[in-house]
């Protein structure tokens, strides 16, 4: 019994987070500053191939659904095999496909990649694009939810390992760090998200940050 009205106060307290940030998403989002906290420092600018002006358009989804007294969310990493960021820790996503409306990506690709069945995720609203110079992406990051954990069954071809992230953690101040690193064969600082060790940099790092900001400016 004890169990069931914890997790009916869950279910609640999601319910209130997706109203809450339905309505926070209207408004102007924090993208620039976000993006800026977690952008990659180094003394040589890095120079690219890709342009701006042609993006390629991908999607990804954080999916928010109670789990353990806290919201979380899915993070992926990825395997060797995969084409871009190899062995990175990301967000479920991809390129968009033809024909597809870019929430429609961020949804198939989350059921392509670990399983969750698309039509039990319920849209939120969207973040801040970013855009991916080394590969040409252009990222559409989305908000969903599910009003419970979902089942999942990952593709292993893409996925290495699957793992969740709490709001509470997110929201840890302390979790967000940053060292030297070589980066295309030059000294840089990281930023990054330090989830018992899994290091998330880059553009989740970003994504994140401003998730991250709308969730605090939510709770002011």
């Amino acid at each position: 019994m004890k169990k069931e009205i914890t997790f009916q106060v869950m279910l609640t307290e999601l319910n209130h987070l997706v109203a809450s940030l339905q309505k926070r998403l209207s408004n102007s989002l924090p993208g620039q500053e976000a993006h800026q906290l977690a952008k990659v420092q180094s003394q040589t600018p890095f120079s690219f191939f890709n342009s701006i002006e042609t993006p390629v358009p991908a999607s990804v989804l954080i999916l928010l659904f109670p789990k353990n007294n806290d919201i979380h969310f899915f993070l992926t990493k990825r395997t060797d095999a995969v084409e871009h960021h190899k062995g990175q820790i990301s967000l479920p996503g991809g390129a968009r496909e033809d024909g597809e409306q870019l929430q429609e990506t961020a949804i198939r690709e989350t059921e392509e990649e670990i399983g969750v069945d698309k039509n039990i995720i319920q849209l939120v609203g969207g973040l801040t694009p970013f855009y991916i110079p080394v590969t040409g992406f252009m990222v559409h990051p989305f908000i969903g939810w599910c009003n419970k954990e979902p089942s999942t069954n990952i593709q292993i071809e893409e996925v290495n390992k699957l793992f969740t992230v709490s709001l509470s953690t997110l929201l840890d101040d302390q979790i967000f760090q940053s060292e030297n690193w070589e980066i295309r064969g030059q000294e840089a600082i990281v930023p990054f998200y330090n989830f018992e060790g899994r290091k998330v940099w880059g553009v989740t790092a970003s994504i994140l940050s401003e998730f991250k900001l709308i969730l605090k400016d939510m709770t002011l």
